[in-house]
């Protein structure tokens, strides 16, 4: 969080003594406080980096031979990710480019995609950006009245299944081994509950840093180096970092259930700090368990993927969501 300076002392009839709060490590002025320790910038930055270094590490997200495709919007989580696959890619000589994916919101992925374009420029980035209106003829903003109106769905589901169709394809078609998203703590936080509050235990068994239940040739692989850091302590490394970033929501976001079990975990932090860090820590006990149960319970399904008789990608059924939903509203 960040640190505000603390009155030590108050004497009768004079103004509290302010004690500014320093660095832990150096006894610089502290910008920032993390259980019980104290950050100034260079430390912080520091420790955020040393952080996500140990997660990719920890799980085994990147290995040599990988070519690793990072999902980026230029929002500050896709920013903040990318910037540090660049690091950890160009330090252990793994191949890594960035993938966009342009849903078609206006006022909001356009300023998103610039932010984008300038980091890409700036840092010598590959970046590929695949459309909604390329894909499917239509762009979201145009989509979505008719899946409100006609077909009762919310522009998030919408948009989340066609984001998974496009990033998928996409990386596969790059030759990309791994998928890089910019999931942070407070996101698998929210997922975690979500899945618990609509009884989706199955979905939390492909969670994790590394997602999914099985391996298939026609998936890529998903891995989330931002795993432990929480939203707010990539807000802050992107502020100090200086990257060109608006940070501004979708303006569909008031209209999911995510937006909603956020805000709650937000008040439930407020008065237990930590709380986000114990559901995350407890999910990753239990999540070998999940994943062997239900790897075991669905073996032949795992084995046996269909491929939809439309667009060839993998699914459950004869025809994926996405081409269904394409039928519907494009």
């Amino acid at each position: 969080m960040p640190v505000k300076n603390i009155c030590t002392k108050t004497i009768k009839g004079k103004k509290p003594i302010v004690k500014p709060m320093v660095c832990t490590k150096c006894g610089a002025k502290a910008i920032y406080k993390n259980q019980g320790q104290f950050f100034c910038k260079d430390h912080f930055l520091d420790y955020f980096e040393t952080k996500v270094f140990k997660t990719i590490k920890k799980f085994k997200l990147f290995e040599k031979g990988d070519n690793i495709c990072v999902a980026t919007s230029g929002g500050k989580d896709s920013l903040a990710v990318l910037y540090m696959t660049m690091l950890y890619c160009k330090k252990y000589n793994i191949d890594f480019f960035a993938l966009c994916i342009d849903e078609g919101i206006a006022g909001y992925r356009d300023h998103t995609v610039e932010d984008l374009t300038t980091f890409c420029n700036k840092y010598d980035i590959k970046f590929h950006v695949l459309s909604f209106k390329d894909q499917f003829g239509i762009g979201l903003d145009e989509m979505t009245n008719k899946a409100i109106n006609e077909h009762n769905k919310k522009p998030c589901t919408v948009c989340g299944i066609f984001r998974r169709k496009l990033l998928n394809k996409g990386a596969r078609d790059l030759k990309a081994t791994k998928l890089v998203t910019g999931h942070n703590l407070d996101d698998e936080t929210q997922s975690i509950l979500m899945n618990q509050f609509l009884g989706n235990a199955q979905h939390n068994a492909s969670m994790g840093p590394i997602t999914g239940l099985s391996k298939n040739n026609k998936f890529v692989p998903r891995v989330k180096p931002l795993y432990i850091i929480t939203e707010k302590e990539t807000r802050l490394f992107c502020l100090l970092r200086g990257f060109e970033v608006h940070f501004t929501e979708c303006p569909n976001i008031h209209l999911s259930f995510r937006s909603q079990v956020r805000d709650k975990i937000n008040d439930i932090e407020t008065v237990l700090p930590g709380a986000k860090y114990g559901v995350v820590n407890s999910f990753l006990e239990i999540l070998p368990l999940l994943k062997k149960h239900y790897k075991n319970t669905n073996t032949t399904k795992n084995k046996n993927f269909k491929l939809c008789i439309k667009c060839g990608e993998p699914c459950s059924g004869e025809i994926c969501n996405a081409c269904k939903l394409e039928s519907e509203l494009c």
